[in-house]
């Protein structure tokens, strides 16, 4: 795996701070995949400043809701420190494949939202998920925001290469 900035990533965790005395870090979870950690020789490293290094994995196991990790050089907490910040990537290529209908948020933010007539809703800011259905964030034109339920009843065509949602509103929806 390679650093190739041309190259698109996905984040699965999030340095956040060192542990220890022989240079692990605790990361959080940014993958519903912790498990993809299994096997996984290498990772990207995306620094705050946009940079990337790739980091070779000696170690992992997770702690509660986060992920532990150990890589090859990174055997202090001075040097460790160096990663505190960093976004932990793998190439696109080797995400996780989801079911058919299943999508990762950042595949649908920034679709735009139409009405079956074409008529634009908006465009996806986010997806937040609640304990029911998630809804998708869409900022209409106007600059307000609409909170769509993410249910095939109302996101009836979801085109992910065309960066587009298709949605049937039921009455009421779209007004507040």
């Amino acid at each position: 795996m390679s650093a190739d900035a041309d190259e698109e990533l996905v984040a699965v965790a999030l340095v956040v701070k060192v542990r220890g005395l022989k240079g692990e870090v605790v990361a959080e979870l940014l993958t519903d995949f912790p498990e993809r950690f299994e096997g996984l020789e290498r990772l990207i490293a995306v620094r705050p400043d946009g940079s990337r290094q790739s980091l070779e994995l000696e170690d992992h196991w997770l702690q509660g809701e986060r992920i532990v990790l150990k890589f090859a050089g990174y055997d202090s907490i001075e040097a460790a420190t160096a990663l505190v910040g960093d976004e932990l990537t793998v190439p696109e290529s080797e995400r996780v494949e989801l079911e058919e209908d299943e999508y990762y948020d950042w595949e649908l933010e920034g679709c735009r939202v139409e009405k079956p007539d074409g008529e634009s809703v908006g465009v996806v800011r986010a997806v937040m998920h609640t304990g029911a259905s998630d809804l998708l964030v869409v900022l209409g034109a106007e600059g307000r925001e609409h909170l769509i339920p993410l249910v095939e009843e109302i996101c009836v065509g979801i085109d992910i290469e065309a960066r587009l949602i298709r949605i049937d509103a039921p009455e009421g929806l779209l007004d507040f």
